[in-house]
C-alpha cells in the first residue's frame, strides 16, 4: 500500500487532536478541515495547515462532501480521515475519495452503507441469528411514531437510523413524552449527521453498554479485540471505558465475540470498526446495537 504523507483531517474537537498526533508520531503532515467557528481550535494550532470549509454549521462546512474533497485535492493531501460523526458513516465520502484517488481511513463504502444504516444493520444480525432488541421500521413522522409505540410498549427509545454516538436518542416513557420530543430528535439526528430518519425501539432500564473492537485486513482477515464497557455515560456520550467488563461471564464474552465476528465477515469488513451490544442486567441477555 503507498505510504500517505499528507492526510486530511475532516473533523473538528478531540478527536482531530487524536488523528494530528498520530499523524505527528507517524510523520505524517496535515491538514485541518475547519470551518469558521474552529479556526484559531487547538486542532487547527497543531495541524501544518488549516482550510477553512465553510461557516460554523456543521451543514455547512463538515457535512459537505464537496468541500471535503475539493480541500483535500487543493491542500496535496493525499488521505482523508472522518474521525467520528459528521460524514464518518456516510458512504458518500469514501465514494467520492475513490474518484479523485484519494485514500479513504475506513473502511469501503458498501460496508459504511450496510452497518450505518441502523434499519439494514439490524437485520442483518437477525438473519444471522444475533438477538435484537424489538423495534420499528423507519418512522416518517409521529403520526406513525405513536401506533408503533404502542405496540412496542412504554418506555420507548427514539434513535437515529443513519448514525449513533447517542445523537438523536430520545426516551418516551408516555405517549404525551414521544409528542414532545419526536421532533427535536429529528432535529438532532439532521444536524449530526445530515439524515433526520428515526425508529423506535424498546428501552431497557438496567443495561450495559458493551463494545467489541475488531479490526479486518484487506486479505479477509478479522480479529476481534476485547470488549469494552462503556456503561457510565452522560447524555449517551462515554466518559469511561471499562476493559475487561466487569460484569461479563466467560460465556458471555465469547458469545458477544463470535457475534461481532459473525457480523464483521458477514460484510467482509475492512479497518478499525466497534460491534456495539445492550446486555440486559436483569436477564443478563446481549443484544446487537
Amino acid at each position: 500500500m503507498k505510504r500517505i504523507s499528507c492526510l486530511l483531517v475532516a473533523n473538528r474537537g478531540e478527536i482531530a487532536v487524536r488523528i494530528i498526533r498520530a499523524c505527528q508520531d507517524l510523520g505524517i503532515k496535515t491538514v485541518l478541515a475547519a470551518s469558521e467557528a474552529d479556526r484559531e481550535s487547538l486542532p487547527a494550532k497543531m495541524a501544518d495547515r488549516v482550510v477553512c470549509i465553510g461557516p460554523a454549521s456543521p451543514t455547512e462546512s463538515y457535512l459537505k462532501v464537496g468541500t471535503l474533497i475539493m480541500a483535500a485535492v487543493g491542500s496535496g493531501a493525499e488521505a482523508v480521515h472522518p474521525g467520528y460523526g459528521f460524514l464518518a458513516e456516510q458512504p458518500e465520502l469514501p465514494e467520492a475519495c475513490a474518484r479523485y484517488s484519494l485514500i479513504f481511513v475506513g473502511p469501503k463504502a458498501e460496508q459504511i452503507r450496510q452497518m450505518g444504516d441502523k434499519i439494514l444493520a439490524r437485520q442483518m444480525a437477525k438473519d444471522l441469528g444475533i438477538p435484537i432488541i424489538s423495534g420499528s421500521g423507519l418512522i416518517q413522522d409521529l403520526g406513525q411514531a405513536i401506533p408503533a409505540a404502542e405496540k412496542l410498549g412504554y418506555p420507548v427509545l427514539l434513535k437515529a437510523a443513519a448514525g449513533g454516538g447517542g445523537r438523536g436518542m430520545k426516551i418516551a416513557r408516555q405517549p404525551k413524552d414521544l409528542e414532545i420530543i419526536f421532533t427535536e430528535a429529528s432535529a438532532e439526528a439532521y444536524a449530526a449527521f445530515g439524515d433526520s430518519r428515526l425508529y423506535l425501539e424498546r428501552f431497557i432500564p438496567r443495561a450495559r453498554h458493551i463494545e467489541i473492537q475488531i479490526m479486518g485486513d484487506q486479505h479477509g482477515k478479522i480479529v476481534q479485540l476485547g470488549e469494552r464497557d462503556c456503561s457510565l455515560q452522560r447524555r449517551y456520550q462515554k466518559m469511561v471505558e471499562e476493559s475487561p467488563s466487569p460484569v461479563l461471564s466467560s460465556d458471555l464474552r465469547t458469545a458477544m465475540g463470535e457475534a461481532a465476528l459473525a457480523l464483521a465477515h458477514q460484510i467482509q469488513y475492512e479497518n478499525a470498526g466497534t460491534i456495539e451490544f445492550l446486555l440486559d442486567q436483569d436477564g443478563m441477555k446481549f443484544y446487537f446495537l
